[in-house]
């Protein structure tokens, strides 16, 4: 089969072990730039062109949208679907999860358990969005950040409405959400692919920091999901209509509560984490999954 993986950084590992697993499989995968892709938009003959030369038709497609770049590398995705060639996760469904409040909104309406999560435009409405939060502390998050970047825990009432008003004052979009206590500085990331969690990790946060992301120093180690978790990991999957993504919860007096969904989970740390081979379970399921023109919009929303 012939893949193609669209993303701006291939020397990352995640993208370095996808193409060594299609390649271990006899596949070919074309690692080809986000940003250097340019379209024809015609009637009934959608073409892609990259580095001045019109690309082939591919058996499947592997996006890797860095969060930068969601507006054009989803516009390049959708021209791949114009062209019938099968997405790995579609252009709709990754447009969802990037939006953080379309996404709550979203597994709210499904019924997932998430912190409670307020939102609000007026600077003046401070004291109210955070009272429905719960008060501090609070945990301040940017709608655009991804990595643990744009994310504020605010210790006290004072603290949490300062940074409140002044991104609002900036009109800067955020979301007040209820901080976890009783999950410490740890989260899960429950790995989902096809409608199965195939892989799970849970990550600690360096010694002084909340976030317990990779990128911010944190750590990994293999984790155990209850039936619950799991089960809710494979329903926000659902809602979202990814075919792969992470799924980050923390686990709370009431239950697992999703914290977001990830359309580009990395590789590295829960390959490391759990010895699974994800790269290649991820070239699997394309060998079994990928036709021509299946395209359709799996999420709700």
């Amino acid at each position: 089969m012939k893949f193609a993986l669209l993303a701006q950084n291939h020397t990352l590992y995640s993208h370095q072990r996808l193409k060594e697993a299609a390649e271990a499989r006899g596949h070919e995968m074309h690692m080809i730039k986000t940003l250097r892709c340019y379209m024809n938009i015609a009637s009934r003959r959608p073409e892609i062109y990259y580095n001045g030369e019109k690309l082939p038709l591919y058996d499947a497609v592997i996006p890797r949208i860095g969060a930068s770049v969601t507006f054009y590398g989803t516009a390049v995705l959708r021209q791949f679907e114009m062209q019938g060639v099968y997405p790995l996760n579609e252009s709709v469904a990754i447009g969802r999860s990037r939006d953080k409040l379309r996404s709550m909104q979203l597994l709210a309406r499904d019924g997932i358990g998430l912190p409670v999560t307020t939102f609000a435009h007026d600077p003046k409405q401070t004291d109210e969005v955070l009272a429905l939060a719960g008060g501090a502390p609070a945990v301040i998050k940017l709608l655009e950040g991804t990595q643990g970047i744009g994310v504020v825990l605010a210790d006290t009432d004072r603290s949490a409405k300062s940074v409140i008003e002044a991104f609002r004052g900036a009109n800067i979009n955020i979301l007040v959400q209820e901080f976890i206590k009783e999950a410490g500085s740890t989260d899960i990331r429950a790995f989902v692919l096809g409608g199965k969690v195939i892989a799970a990790m849970m990550r600690s946060g360096a010694e002084g920091e909340f976030r317990s992301n990779l990128h911010r120093g944190g750590t990994a180690k293999v984790v155990k999901l209850s039936p619950e978790e799991r089960a809710t990991a494979v329903r926000a999957a659902k809602t979202m209509g990814l075919q792969v993504c992470g799924v980050d919860m923390l686990r709370s007096n009431h239950g697992p509560v999703v914290m977001e969904v990830n359309s580009s989970p990395g590789l590295e740390g829960i390959e490391e984490a759990t010895g699974k081979d994800i790269a290649g379970m991820m070239i699997e399921f394309l060998e079994k999954n990928a036709k021509v023109g299946d395209t359709k919009t799996r999420g709700k929303g």
